[in-house]
């Protein structure tokens, strides 16, 4: 598989795209003014114990106190050694010892961010401290050698471990990411020197900083990108900004400078991300319908609990007989999917709802086929089989917001609902106000400001509503036109003094 790092960097935003044999599978987006906290680490101070939760909250000097439960301690994407068990492993084996007897409110505590801050939640943060390196990850006050699961050859995971059990130093664990498959003892020499040596200097900080304070912050997108990323297998690595070219390559010459020479700087006039047609994918990101070939297409819908996606023939009816025109669009859309959820980093409860097919067999094709199309992503996931309904249930690990949160806003009409009542709604819900004002008798004088379409329904042809209104309770209406209100809204105000007298949640 052909793999591409594309970086765009202007003043206000960067850009970095993941290609894979030319498609758009990965896109992360930054401003300026932003700083992810995701691996950040902070000198905390206990708020809060609640043992009914088995949880902590924890002030590291944010908006929100950040949440620390007793099960995060370690990660549940890595093999603890044969013979030893994992740090989650005697938790669950010791229920007894809640999280009361560890915590106690205004206890300082270095703690780590592994959730960013998502709607009304704060981060979410572990207190097993790691460090992440070019080919492992360096845990402070362990003693356990693990291994990526992504890492699936048990000789190796061996051979890995035999390796680094001699050069583990008393009171570090160690976690083999997955570039460490097939590394050498040297590679893991320099990576263990390096991350000793920054945890010293970490150690030393903290001892003298006063919490709420932060201790570490970690890479930035692209450097943290090309760390987890920029493997033997990525062909080149285009940069367009060329202090950010700089930095990139100075960075790559210290982790892998056997990869420096395919660090390349674009030059071209025509835009990086015009050069290779990804401007037109992203705005179809944004879109709600995505089609597909021939025809069958993609909705999705994000709510804050979980994202459905519906998938539909379209125009695509076959040349053959029912099932295998479902198969085929199912297989084809199960690609499609796979990579808008990637794209759009959609993480949390996710429902695609495929068409309907009968044959178990065909159902099993298309379970498989949709997992594999995950086997390059970067985030956990779980994958239920196809169901009687046609749906297949996943949750996929969420550090983040989607990329749709973080492009876009809700809507100030609708409030990020998707839709407006309509004007015969909105003319009943103007009528009853009026209706309860003529029962107040507080004013017989009035503007109805109102969008200049809702005006033009209320007082469409013989059905004037606004007149009828007038005569109805013997008021004077002055309609008043107005292109910067929405139109599920209205305001009412005195003719005489010109006072508010309603709000436009009123029903």
């Amino acid at each position: 598989m052909k793999k591409e790092i594309l970086v765009n960097s202007t003043e206000h935003e960067t850009r970095v795209a993941l290609l894979e044999n030319g498609t758009l599978v990965e896109l992360l987006v930054q401003g300026a003014a932003e700083r992810r906290i995701v691996g950040n680490i902070y000198k905390g101070r206990i708020k809060t114990v609640l043992p009914g939760m088995q949880a902590a909250f924890v002030d590291i000097g944010m908006e929100k106190a950040a949440f620390l439960h007793s099960s995060d301690i370690g990660q549940s994407d890595y093999d603890a050694d044969e013979d030893e068990e994992s740090p989650a492993e005697i938790v669950r084996k010791a229920p007894r010892a809640g999280i009361e007897t560890v915590l106690k409110d205004g206890q300082e505590i270095l703690v780590q961010v592994i959730k960013e801050p998502i709607s009304t939640k704060g981060p979410r943060v572990t207190s097993e401290i790691s460090i992440a390196g070019r080919y492992l990850v360096l845990v402070p006050d362990d003693s356990h050698i693990r291994v990526s699961k992504r890492i699936s050859d048990w000789g190796e995971k061996k051979r890995l471990r035999a390796m680094l059990r001699d050069q583990r130093p008393e009171g570090f664990g160690f976690i083999v990411r997955t570039e460490g498959e097939g590394r050498n003892d040297a590679d893991f020499r320099t990576d263990i020197k390096r991350l000793l040596k920054y945890w010293q200097l970490l150690k030393k900080q903290a001892d003298r900083m006063q919490p709420p304070a932060l201790i570490h912050q970690e890479m930035g997108m692209v450097t943290g990108l090309i760390r987890d990323v920029y493997t033997d297998d990525v062909e080149s690595l285009m940069v367009d900004n060329r202090v950010v070219f700089r930095e990139v390559l100075a960075f790559v010459r210290e982790i892998a400078p056997a990869l420096k020479s395919r660090v390349k700087f674009y030059k071209e006039r025509v835009p990086i991300f015009d050069h290779y047609n990804i401007e037109p994918e992203i705005e179809k990101m944004m879109e709600r319908r995505i089609w597909i070939k021939k025809g069958s297409y993609l909705i999705i819908d994000q709510t804050e609990a979980m994202t459905t996606i519906d998938v539909n023939t379209g125009r695509f009816v076959g040349k053959t007989d029912q099932e295998t025109t479902i198969l085929r669009t199912n297989l084809e859309a199960s690609h499609e999917v796979a990579r808008q959820i990637r794209l759009r980093d959609i993480g949390g409860l996710i429902v695609v709802d495929f068409i309907d097919m009968y044959s178990r067999e065909n159902r099993r094709r298309l379970y498989e086929e949709f997992t594999s199309c995950f086997r390059t992503d970067r985030a956990k996931r779980a994958i239920s089989p196809v169901s009687d309904f046609g749906l297949i249930e996943m949750t996929r690990e969420r550090v983040r917001p989607s990329l749709m949160t973080a492009l876009s806003e809700p809507c100030p009409h609708c409030g990020g609902l998707g839709r407006v009542l309509s004007r015969q709604t909105m003319a009943t819900k103007i009528e009853r106000w009026f209706h309860r004002a003529k029962a107040t008798g507080q004013s017989a004088k009035f503007n109805l400001i109102v969008n200049p379409d809702m005006a033009e329904y209320l007082t469409n042809g013989e059905g004037n509503r606004v007149a009828r209104l007038a005569r109805e309770h013997r008021f004077h209406i002055n309609l008043v036109r107005d292109t910067t209100i929405a139109q599920q809204d209205f305001i009412v105000t005195d003719l005489d003094s010109g006072r508010n007298l309603t709000r436009t949640h009123e029903v």
